[in-house]
């Protein structure tokens, strides 16, 4: 079987879903791997990169969809909902698409792959169990965003991040505080802490204050209700307005004495929790900065927006929605580490394995047979079909 790997066409994504490197271990599993020309040029990786680990490159887009019979995207289609819908025509029945795919938040995408025969898998729904750690995008891509993070706000923030001592005087620490300790929280705690940063982290989960101490923050502690905060995976899950009105108290209180704020709060296929208010924003000092990963989905910060750079009262908040993109390099590197070992999973005997046994291919499985197959879509694709007049 052949693999393609397309040149990503989302506006400013500079990730490419296979890294040279990665491509022997393919050829031990006899794929063979079809690159559409530049298709890594934006990450790192010109094509005779690729050539020298024995790739083909070709010349064009239909090229690699006419021979290829998987093929590999950061982006598909439901994370690519504009650009990605000059490939749709291109797909064939049969072949099988796997990228990421936001699959809770776009039934209708995953409704024109089925519409095309497609089998599409959707990396994004990887269950966190021990034997799919080395599959799993969304921690990957939450390290690099979480240590970008920092260095952003680094970069408007007009103090220094460390405690110096000089002859002009002593320069005291900058103050972080890092709201939700999951993968890329904890990335944004230790590159703080690397950079000479007091860090104070807050989570709903309070299994999580071991982590954050050991990486040298403090652990802001909120009376929580009887009820576990904790959703499947590991996630955080959504909880009731009273405890949301205590949560923003909290914050109010911790980011008015902070000189940057990361905020990573997300609930899968829901908004993002509102963690701080304008209120709390005009109680920061003059020069702060805010980074709200959750931007994209209507973000932790009430003045927020995503991939802009908005100054209120004084204060900078940024909002950006795509930061592995700005590390390409090494972002495709573990990009392309997580989708091969996917990819190796799922293949076998020649042919993708469609083994709906294993908890692994059918948590992740979308469309198939014509038909979006995997439960939650089918039953938003149903929604939508009798919504309409």
């Amino acid at each position: 079987m052949k693999v393609g790997v397309l040149q990503e066409t989302y506006p400013g994504e500079r990730r490419v879903a296979l890294v040279p490197a990665s491509l022997p271990t393919l050829e031990k599993a006899g794929l063979a791997v079809l690159v559409q020309s530049r298709a890594g040029e934006a990450a790192g990786y010109p094509d005779d990169t690729y050539r020298q680990r024995g790739a083909e490159i070709a010349a064009s887009r239909e090229d690699v969809f006419t021979q290829a019979d998987i093929i590999l995207q950061v982006r598909s289609l439901g994370a690519n909902p504009q650009a990605g819908q000059s490939d749709v025509p291109l797909f064939r029945e049969g072949q099988t698409v796997i990228g990421m795919a936001e699959p809770l938040t776009a039934a209708a995408e995953a409704k024109q792959l089925a519409g095309q025969g497609v089998n599409a898998f959707a990396l994004e729904l990887i269950p966190r169990i021990t034997r799919a750690q080395s599959m799993d995008v969304l921690s990957s891509m939450a390290t690099v965003a979480g240590y970008r993070a920092v260095l952003l706000a680094s970069l408007h923030l007009p103090k220094m991040f460390p405690m110096l001592m000089t002859a002009a005087g002593t320069i005291t620490a900058a103050k972080v505080f890092v709201i939700g300790a999951g993968v890329a929280g904890l990335q944004a705690i230790a590159t703080s802490r690397k950079l000479g940063g007091v860090v104070q982290a807050y989570d709903v989960r309070p299994a999580v204050k071991e982590q954050v101490e050991s990486l040298g923050a403090k652990f802001v502690m909120m009376e929580l209700e009887t009820e576990s905060a904790e959703g499947k995976g590991g996630y955080a899950k959504a909880m009731g307005e009273e405890f949301y009105q205590k949560q923003r108290a909290l914050m109010a209180s911790v980011v008015a004495e902070t000189d940057v704020v990361v905020t990573t709060a997300a609930i899968p296929g829901k908004p993002s929790p509102r963690l701080i208010s304008k209120d709390a924003v005009e109680g920061m000092a003059p020069g702060s900065v805010i980074v709200d990963l959750a931007a994209e989905r209507g973000g932790n910060c009430e003045v927020s927006a995503p991939d802009e750079i908005v100054v209120h009262d004084g204060v900078t908040i940024l909002g950006p929605t795509n930061l592995p993109s700005e590390v390409p390099y090494h972002a495709s590197q573990m990009f392309s580490k997580n989708i091969t070992t996917f990819l190796l999973h799922l293949y076998g005997d020649g042919q993708i394995q469609f083994d709906l046994e294993d908890e692994i291919t059918r948590e992740t499985l979308v469309a198939r047979g014509g038909q979006v197959v995997h439960p939650r879509l089918k039953e938003t694709v149903a929604d939508a079909e009798q919504a309409k007049p």
